[in-house]
């Protein structure tokens, strides 16, 4: 064998070596599932960016992540890149994709049983307090019912949110500064605030900003405080309510029955230490939001 020869070869072995090197690390850095066993992934739906109001979902993730050791993955897609909020049940039964974020207000004729959460000050001012009763309503055994039968949907978890408040381009001091005010709200918030002159319109999250700088709304109700900061409403606003507190608009995560059924029976026993993980999550997302935001609207905005 020729120098330049036996020079090729080892070349080409140590090539050969560090490819298999990197191949092996690479499988211990992403566990694959156990031979023979499928490995499960969940395609997740969620509108906006990642924030306080993802934290719960994000937190299920890791836990179920960690617990299956390879079995399973939860991907996770903002920005609605999978699925436009308002049709994210329809995305699911479709197949389209496993689970996504759904709140009711957004299409209220797809869950009616489940809008009696949408009634005007029935929530109490306490995300903490809201939660528990959207979770007792949620796992009522009519409304598991109508998921299943109308969209093929189980429900996981609350998405937590905060109490309802408005940020925007017009201040509102008293009830008749409501009249003619083009206020973003659905379902029946919307409905209470129309007797006092207001005109409701339903725009998605993503749609808000744009919403309020061009002029299209005056006011966005949205959770305290952290989706105003996510979504930068404050960037386009001058005046922001505090002590209104809509409450009335609940959001859930919910994944399609088939995807439920098919997890390792394991993981589907973890649901009630999920819940109360991601959810005790979500509240401290939500404290170290408001601290966060509530000094910048306080510089910013005029409450």
């Amino acid at each position: 064998m020729s120098k330049n020869t036996a020079l090729k070869a080892t070349s080409a072995a140590i090539i050969v070596l560090a490819a298999a090197l990197s191949f092996a690390l690479l499988r211990e850095e992403s566990p694959s599932a156990p031979a023979g066993e499928e490995k499960i992934v969940w395609k997740y739906s969620l509108w906006g960016p990642p924030r306080a109001f993802t934290r719960g979902i994000e937190k299920a993730r890791d836990l179920w992540e960690a617990a299956g050791k390879g079995r399973f993955e939860m991907q996770i897609s903002y920005g609605s890149a999978l699925s436009p909020e308002k049709e994210n049940l329809d995305s699911v039964k479709l197949g389209l994709i496993e689970g996504a974020y759904v709140c009711i207000g957004y299409g209220p004729n797809k869950t009616p049983l489940a809008q009696v959460l949408e009634l005007p000050f029935l929530l109490s001012k306490d995300m903490r307090v809201n939660t528990a009763v959207i979770d007792a309503v949620m796992q009522h055994p009519l409304i598991t019912e109508e998921l299943a039968a109308r969209w093929n949907a189980k429900y996981l978890m609350v998405a937590a949110v905060g109490v309802y408040e408005f940020m925007g381009n017009k201040r509102v001091g008293n009830l008749d500064d409501l009249k003619g005010t083009r206020m973003r709200i659905s379902g029946a918030n919307a409905t209470v605030l129309e007797e006092f002159g207001a005109v409701p319109t339903m725009v998605t999250a993503p749609e808000s900003y744009t919403a309020l700088e061009r002029g299209t709304i005056d006011l966005s109700g949205f959770p305290w405080t952290d989706s105003f900061g996510a979504f930068r409403l404050h960037e386009v606003s001058d005046y922001a309510t505090l002590g209104i507190s809509m409450g009335g608009f609940a959001c859930i995560n919910v994944v399609s029955q088939d995807a439920w059924n098919d997890l390792p029976e394991d993981l589907r026993a973890m649901l009630p230490q999920v819940r109360e993980q991601a959810t005790e999550a979500s509240f401290q997302a939500f404290d170290e939001a408001d601290a966060k935001w509530l000094p910048i609207f306080e510089d910013k905005l005029e409450i």
